[in-house]
């Protein structure tokens, strides 16, 4: 499954991650204050500014500190497009493998314009503080805005979500091409064994049906988790900030940035209680998909042997079809039926929890929404098993089959064993 596409999957994987951690460290270490010596932010307009003077006015000020902040997010593309390259550099020479191209380049590639869509995310955030505050403004004191103003607004949002709608678009093309990769690099592994796997029972299913299954569940929820993460990275420091505005919570009394405590509990126990009302679920998708695979091997039987398919052996078959249905769409019934009051309460809490201050009224109409908008995308994050786990559950199904299936072949081998054909379909 996974040795077919990426080069020494265990390695390669545990190598991602602690890479990512290290090089976390190195930017909040010291590497974000390199920006001034060694970014090129100055041959594209992005140079940082000059201090200013003492006694300076507030739009000067508010001035530089954006000059500040597009200068040091334009040093944090650097960082990471270097940090991506020696990656992907590294791993390209010391493992070369026929799909390398498209497992190493192609999931830095996904990872990199993850993070850009989820900037682009922050900065509609942003924009949803400036406008709300001009509603309120408009609204409390009519003739305070003017409509030119109002609407420089709307196309500063326009022009943000065009970026966003266009990579977006291609994002999506880029990783169904890489998701059909990766079943033709399994297909190719396969088909190079198929000599040793062709007795297995449902072989011509494994090889046609779950390797799309697998390379298109697994790579949706690994742009998923990095998206999940991302998001976790950009919105918790940014609601950390916001939750300033919150000085009280309901029932808990005054507290010290309450909503990510909130957000944080609310979703360890809404993860919690989805994850048992679920547990039963993956073996009974495995047992499913084996009674599936019994009832039609039997009909395909009996398309050629006369003696095969008879009455008796088809109605018992597919009473064990029926059977296993009828569990799995009860277990079902009362998984979905938690985790959607889970997620429609949900809704509910940062109002709840915002309640004292919206009611003292000491927060505005923007950031009210500001802080909504961020404690949505820090709980979806850490919601990510409740939002997954059906489509995991899918997944799991879909593991064991293959796992049975590769059962038969020496993992162990190298995945050069049949290298000129993989080549010829990479």
């Amino acid at each position: 499954m996974f040795v077919s596409f990426f080069p020494k999957p265990r390695l390669f994987f545990a190598s991602f991650v602690a890479w990512s951690l290290f090089c976390i460290l190195v930017w909040y270490g010291f590497a974000n204050d390199l920006g001034q010596s060694l970014g090129l932010g100055h041959f594209f307009g992005y140079g940082f500014p000059e201090a200013l003077q003492e006694g300076a006015d507030e739009a000067a000020q508010a001035a530089n500190a954006e000059a500040l902040s597009n200068a040091v997010g334009f040093w944090f593309y650097q960082y990471f497009i270097a940090a991506i390259l020696l990656f992907v550099g590294f791993w390209m020479r010391y493992s070369p493998h026929p799909w390398a191209r498209w497992s190493v380049a192609g999931s830095a590639l996904i990872l990199f314009v993850n993070w850009f869509l989820v900037q682009l995310d922050v900065m509609i955030n942003e924009w949803f503080g400036t406008f709300y505050n001009m509603v309120q403004l408009a609204l409390g004191n009519p003739g305070a805005v003017e409509a030119g103003d109002f609407y420089w607004q709307i196309a500063d949002f326009l022009k943000i979500a065009l970026v966003y709608v266009f990579f977006a678009t291609l994002f999506r093309f880029f990783v169904s091409h890489f998701i059909f990769r990766w079943r033709t690099a399994m297909n190719a592994y396969y088909m190079a064994r198929w000599q040793r796997l062709r007795h297995i029972e449902g072989a011509a299913q494994r090889v046609q049906e779950d390797t799309m299954r697998f390379a298109s569940i697994t790579e949706g929820l690994g742009v998923s988790l990095v998206d999940s993460l991302m998001t976790l990275i950009a919105f918790l420091p940014l609601l950390w900030g916001l939750s300033a505005h919150v000085k009280e919570l309901p029932v808990i009394g005054e507290v010290t940035q309450g909503l990510v405590f909130v957000a944080i509990l609310w979703s360890v126990f809404g993860t919690a209680v989805v994850a048992v009302a679920g547990i039963r679920l993956p073996g009974l998708e495995f047992r499913n998909q084996r009674v599936e695979a019994a009832y039609r091997k039997e009909l395909v039987y009996g398309e050629d042997y006369a003696e095969r398919a008879d009455p008796p052996t088809v109605r018992e078959l597919f009473s064990n079809v029926r059977r296993n249905y009828f569990r799995l769409y009860f277990n079902y019934m009362y998984f979905n039926l938690v985790r959607i009051f889970y997620l429609q309460i949900g809704n509910l809490v940062p109002y709840i929890a915002l309640g004292p201050t919206i009611v003292s009224g000491a927060i505005t109409l923007g950031v009210m929404q500001q802080i909504i908008r961020a404690f949505s995308r820090v709980e979806g994050s850490f919601q990510y098993l409740i939002n997954s786990w059906s489509t995991i559950v899918e997944l799991m199904s879909v593991y064991k089959r293959l796992q049975a299936f590769e059962a038969e072949i020496d993992l162990d081998a190298p995945p050069d064993v049949a290298e000129s054909y993989l080549e010829q379909v990479a």
